[in-house]
């Protein structure tokens, strides 16, 4: 059931309205006045729609439109009046009202609009029902990570949230450059506008331009129909531009450009377009090296790096495997509909001793291939890769049991750094047992 704020002073005529109403299946609060009427919309923030009078004993129904915002941005004002002018009308809806009517030539309009004015209010608390899911999402918060070289990134990222400063973000594949992006996009003041994502590795010159920058139809062999680009898509929002190391050089001007002047030209239009767009660029690598092989232009890099943010490498952050690990076994345990609750010991010290060429991204995907195999309730050192347990092994050698034992010994003791009663742990068996092993497979030591 919808709720409605009735302001009007002539309590007779409100009294009317409000049993009206309703009838109509609202419920309906009433006012006598302007203060009141404020009074309530901060009690009462399931107000969806006021319907108020201009002339009010202590202040003008226009003027409340732009206040009532203020405390309920999803509700809807309509304003009425007893002496229509066409100048109030136009002020009312200037400020912000859903419609305006006259009392008693119009009476039979205001319940058809008290209709549709619920019906966009409905939408637009939906819209920002998942906007809040879209920006806790994509907050700061859903970075995992409390390792001191993680943290330090976030708090200077969160720093620069809050500006339409230009920001580069350096680090290995797979490290959550564009995760980031998006935690900036989110965080600032453009979160309510679009974040758009490119990555400039993915397209030719020709079709990367018509991207970034739209063409008008005919501009070239193929351009059937004039093409917005995402620098429009991304007006008053955020533009994020993937591997901008491999963006081609000629068009590193035209985005110099922008960048400098916020405005640019369609392919095959000549009247420049101005938009309103924050960039957040990202690279993994050496842009300096770039420079001086003049594979990238040195003004476009000292206007992008502005703000440079590094972030480090799995390798550097191993103290967040266990945290991560823990993540994405819940989110494909799911996704496989099994019941995982964890990993075992050694499986954790083999992923917390692995080099991670592909960083977060090769830990997701060796996560997601272990829920996929795991038959238990945790993931064991069988359910990982095999070229993962055993590194030194040629996949062209065929082994034998003892082997795959003896690779398998070796690995744990290289993990424990040989310590004997801890590997015993780990491979779950005895003391006696692994020193039987070692002398009988010759190891003497990890």
């Amino acid at each position: 059931m919808s709720t409605i704020l009735l302001i009007d002073d002539e309590e007779k005529l409100r009294h009317l309205f409000a049993r009206i109403i309703g009838l109509e299946g609202y419920h309906v609060i009433q006012a006598e006045d302007y203060k009141t009427g404020l009074q309530l919309m901060q009690k009462h923030a399931e107000i969806d729609i006021i319907l108020t009078d201009v002339k009010l004993p202590d202040g003008n129904g226009i003027d409340l439109v732009p206040e009532a915002k203020k405390y309920l941005p999803a509700a809807e004002i309509i304003v009425m009046t007893a002496f229509a002018t066409i100048h109030d009308g136009i002020e009312a809806m200037k400020r912000g009202a859903f419609d305006y009517f006259v009392k008693g030539d119009d009476n039979d309009k205001i319940i058809p609009a008290l209709s549709r004015a619920v019906d966009k209010v409905q939408l637009q608390k939906q819209v920002y029902s998942l906007q809040a899911k879209l920006n806790d999402h994509y907050s700061f918060e859903q970075i995992i990570g409390n390792s001191p070289a993680i943290q330090n990134v976030i708090k200077l990222a969160k720093k620069v949230a809050g500006t339409d400063t230009t920001v580069l973000i350096t680090g290995e594949t797979g490290v959550g450059k564009e995760l980031f992006a998006q935690s900036i996009h989110y965080s600032s003041n453009r979160k309510n506008k679009n974040f758009v994502a490119i990555n400039c590795s993915a397209f030719p010159k020709e079709l990367l331009e018509s991207e970034l920058f739209g063409h008008k139809k005919g501009a070239f062999t193929g351009a059937d129909k004039d093409k917005k680009g995402l620098f429009e898509e991304a007006h008053l929002g955020t533009l994020f531009l993937d591997e901008i190391g491999e963006m081609p050089v000629e068009l590193q001007a035209k985005l110099l450009r922008v960048l400098e002047t916020q405005t640019f030209t369609k392919l095959g239009e000549t009247k420049p377009l101005t938009v309103d767009v924050r960039i957040v660029a990202a690279t993994n690598r050496d842009l300096q090296k770039e420079i001086d092989a003049q594979g990238f232009r040195a003004d476009l890099f000292y206007r992008l790096a502005t703000f440079v943010i590094n972030i480090p490498s799995l390798n550097e952050r191993v103290e967040d495997i266990e945290a991560l690990t823990s993540f994405f076994i819940q989110r494909f345990a799911a996704k496989t509909k099994k019941i995982i609750k964890g990993i075992q010991k050694d499986a954790l010290l083999l992923l917390k001793n692995y080099r991670w060429k592909g960083n977060i991204r090769e830990l997701r995907n060796v996560i997601e291939r272990a829920c996929i195999l795991c038959d238990t309730h945790q993931i064991t050192i069988d359910d990982l890769p095999f070229e993962m347990t055993h590194p030194h092994t040629q996949s062209a050698s065929p082994l034998s049991l003892n082997d795959v034992e003896k690779l398998h010994i070796q690995k744990v003791l290289a993990i424990t750094k040989g310590n004997k009663t801890k590997t015993a742990e780990l491979l779950n068996i005895g003391l006696t047992t692994l020193y039987r092993k070692m002398e009988e497979y010759g190891i003497s030591h990890p």
